[in-house]
Order: structure tokens, then sequence, then C-alpha cells
């Protein structure tokens, strides 16, 4: 099993601050956008880059790997909603008994994205 850093100690800021660095930038200017080629390269670069500087937990993060995902076929799609299903129950678990384990279905939603994004052949893109 694949556990992904993030630490409870991160949760007092959980959805207040914003990441300093996102893992992917989108532009809204489709001209501007990187290209999603082969499709979900985006979305499993933000991943890995998210999991690597543990950067999963931090505000945005989740939320460019779901708007990187967009393009992605279905299996990398489908990955992404779960994390950001998991991630938006962490959120909501702040400050709750239930908070450590919200933050550990991220980390089981992002070690199971890894896996889809191996799978499809993604892990070594970018």
């Amino acid at each position: 099993m694949l556990v992904i850093g993030t630490a409870c100690s991160r949760s007092a800021g959980l959805a207040a601050k914003p990441s300093s660095e996102p893992s992917v930038s989108l532009s809204a200017s489709p001209a501007a956008a990187p290209a999603d080629d082969p499709p979900g390269s985006l979305a499993c670069t933000a991943l890995r880059r998210a999991v690597t500087r543990a950067t999963l937990m931090d505000a945005g993060v989740v939320d460019a790997i779901v708007r990187a995902s967009r393009t992605a076929d279905a299996p990398v799609a489908d990955a992404a909603e779960r994390l950001a299903a998991a991630y938006a129950s962490a959120v909501a678990a702040h400050g709750q008994e239930s908070e450590p384990d919200a933050i550990a279905a991220v980390s089981v939603a992002g070690a199971d994205m890894t896996g889809v994004c191996a799978d499809s052949g993604l892990d070594t893109v970018g």
C-alpha cells in the first residue's frame, strides 16, 4: 500500500491557506494550455508532483488535479473524482474526531489514482 505524505499538523490550515506553489497551472485559454497527450498525462503528472512534495492536502492542489483530469480517459478522470470526494470529506471533517480518518482516505484515494496512472502507462510521462 502506498502511503502519501499528509500530515495531521497541516489540518489547522487545511482549507484556509492556498498552496504557495500549485501542482499544475492550467490557463483559461485553450491555446496556452499544455497539451494533454496522452490523455491523462497532465493529471498524473500533477498527482505525482503533489505526492512527491507531500502537498496533496494543501488547498487548491486536488482541484488542480481534477481540472487537469477533464481531458483524461475515464479511469484517470474517475480516480480524480474519487480523490476530490475524499478531499472534500477531509475538509468537511476539519476539527472533528473523524478528521484523521478522512485525511487517511485522501491518501488512499491518491494511492488509488497513482495505481490507475501506472496501469494506464502514465506514471512515466512528464
